[in-house]
């Protein structure tokens, strides 16, 4: 199993999608959302101590729908108005912890390189390795994380950092969040990168400052 160092000026911490509709109150919110939330907010804080860009993501469409595409038809909610840009379903959630200094982008689609300047800003700062967590796993994080690793950048993804919400019978059967959350990190620590929770991640870091004070666990 591949273990990747983190060295805070070439890291960038990826936050994707925690907006109102897929934290909690939604048909497609994550059971875990607001979990993941409250473990992402201390992550990112110990990010800034040590000097780790923090990214943020939001998937939205034009209200116009001019950019939304076959993603419509796919996901009829998308036609409906779910992640239409400016509206409460698509803002990021109350409780998520902007910043000075963090980034917020946009993107049309899963994936965080898709459509959008993420790659630049990377490239600008030196940045090789993405610490990535958010909502849903299997869709915008784990997309995320594949465009990352082949654009050669080192993917550390968060096992208790990311959720997602069950599947209903598509004439495979039902899948639960927990089948579709260990499937999916499976995939992705055998062949995109590192699969490591929150508090592991924690523990690289306090190799790149004094001890941190706070011992809590999130989870």
């Amino acid at each position: 199993m591949i273990d990747f160092s983190i060295q805070p000026s070439k890291t960038a911490l990826l936050i994707i999608d925690m907006q109102n509709v897929f934290v909690e109150g939604s048909p497609v919110s994550a059971p875990e959302g607001p979990q993941v939330l409250q473990r992402l907010n201390h992550l990112a804080g110990v990010c800034h101590e040590v000097g780790i860009q923090v990214i943020y993501t939001a998937h939205v469409v034009r209200p116009d729908h001019s950019n939304i595409g076959i993603l419509g038809k796919v996901i009829p909610p998308v036609q409906e108005g779910l992640i239409d840009d400016g509206s409460t379903s698509a803002r990021l959630h109350a409780g998520v912890q902007v910043r000075e200094g963090d980034i917020v982008l946009k993107k049309p689609r899963y994936g965080a390189f898709h459509g959008t300047d993420l790659e630049l800003l990377l490239r600008q700062k030196g940045i090789d390795t993405l610490i990535i967590g958010g909502i849903a796993t299997n869709v915008c994080p784990e997309t995320t994380a594949r465009e990352a690793m082949v654009r050669d950048f080192k993917v550390l993804f968060l096992s208790d950092g990311t959720a997602t919400f069950g599947l209903p019978d598509l004439g495979f059967g039902p899948v639960t969040a927990q089948e579709v959350q260990r499937v999916t990190c499976s995939v992705l620590g055998f062949f995109f990168g590192q699969v490591l929770s929150v508090d592991q991640v924690l523990q690289k870091l306090r190799t790149c400052q004094p001890p941190l004070e706070q011992e809590q666990e999130w989870k």
